[in-house]
């Protein structure tokens, strides 16, 4: 192996849930400079138009029937990943095979369980075989897909998530405890301090999709009667559906509600805001953390991200509040007396959070790297 070029890493991710997509760009970040990267979607780039009916029906799903979604995570459990169980798994893992080989790699990372069982395939018919590395984007509870993976390594979010795996019998050594690799960037921000006055108190809102929860929840949050409270809403993909309410409770709420669409400055928005509101996945949930931003939780996909909403209470960090009443409950609560509970939870915050986990994901495997390098294989 040539020591002149740079490690080369290739990290695999997919579009179904946000949190694999933001580890993948977070770990990509953190080794710009470092090494070589080929980020890739596999199921995106090998049948977009196969993708975006599954990915779309994903979403619907999950936002609408989250009792189906749940049985279809819970069957997953019985699920033989190790073969190609669907048609389409072909063309894809062919695609994912091919660049694996141009690229060459020193280090494969994947942010999606699935990939792990394609590279277990790729060696199998006489791919060259080189470190494994699984970035698990759920915490506490794991399905069964991420757990048999056949990876040399997965990278985990927090301690409980490491002795869950290790209670189901998965090797401690190869568990390891780096955070969520959230964009670099936050590692370099300044979060609303607990100390700070908290007047007016800035929420920030990430809808889902669904037209008729967007008003009474954003109205759950902006009626409060002792408190001022102003509200950033940031529509993301759900722009143009949701963007006509949107505009009404502008007009209601005069000087008090801001929209966005789809921004590229969520970590210097959760940083600026004292409070977020969404739903419980991967990347909302930890990038909340690194900025030490509390969180009410308004949508929960079950199964997946049960335990992100877990570890977000067990921190308290943050809780559930599924419904208007609730969630104006729970807003009551972080602003009585003076905001005192508020300000607990961000202190809480601040003794978990981990801005800086891309950057240790990153040391991690450019090690990996450096030892593929000096091993006597040809390149």
């Amino acid at each position: 192996m040539s020591l002149s070029r740079p490690p080369r890493v290739l990290i695999a991710t997919a579009s179904f849930g946000d949190g694999h997509n933001t580890a993948a760009r977070g770990l990509a970040k953190a080794l710009e400079g470092q090494a070589e990267c080929l980020l890739i979607d596999p199921c995106a780039e090998a049948s977009p138009r196969f993708n975006s009916l599954v990915l779309n029906s994903y979403r619907f799903v999950t936002t609408y029937l989250p009792g189906i979604w749940k049985r279809i995570y819970d069957g997953v459990e019985r699920r033989d990943f190790s073969r190609q169980n669907l048609p389409f798994e072909r063309k894809i893992e062919n695609a994912f095979a091919l660049q694996l080989t141009e690229f060459n790699p020193d280090v494969i990372v994947s942010t999606f369980p699935l990939f792990p069982y394609f590279v277990a395939r790729y060696i199998k018919g006489g791919g060259r075989r080189r470190p494994m590395v699984t970035i698990v984007t759920d915490s506490m509870e794991i399905n069964a897909s991420w757990r048999k993976a056949p990876t040399d390594f997965w990278l985990v979010t927090d301690g409980e998530t490491k002795n869950s795996l290790v209670e189901q019998k998965l090797p401690a050594e190869k568990i390891i405890e780096t955070g969520f690799p959230v964009d670099p960037i936050f590692d370099t921000l300044q979060p609303i301090p607990a100390t700070d006055r908290a007047r007016p108190f800035r929420v920030l809102y990430f809808p889902t999709a669904s037209k008729r929860a967007l008003v009474p929840a954003a109205r759950a949050i902006l009626e409060h009667e002792d408190w001022p409270v102003e509200l950033t809403i940031v529509l993301g993909r759900n722009l143009r559906r949701l963007y006509r309410r949107a505009r009404e409770l502008v007009a209601t709420y005069p000087n008090r509600v801001r929209l966005k669409g789809w921004s590229h400055r969520v970590p210097e928005l959760l940083c600026e805001h004292h409070l977020v509101v969404g739903k419980a996945g991967g990347a909302t949930v930890h990038e909340s953390l690194a900025a030490c931003c509390p969180m009410l939780i308004q949508h929960l996909v079950p199964g997946q991200e049960e335990g992100n909403l877990k570890l977000l209470q067990r921190i308290g960090g943050g809780s559930l509040a599924e419904t208007e009443t609730a969630l104006a409950a729970a807003l009551r609560d972080l602003l009585s007396d003076q905001a005192s509970h508020w300000r607990r939870q961000k202190q809480h915050l601040t003794l978990h959070s981990r801005p800086q986990a891309s950057k240790v994901a990153a040391s991690f495997v450019l090690e990996l790297a450096t030892k593929v390098q000096s091993s006597p294989v040809d390149d």
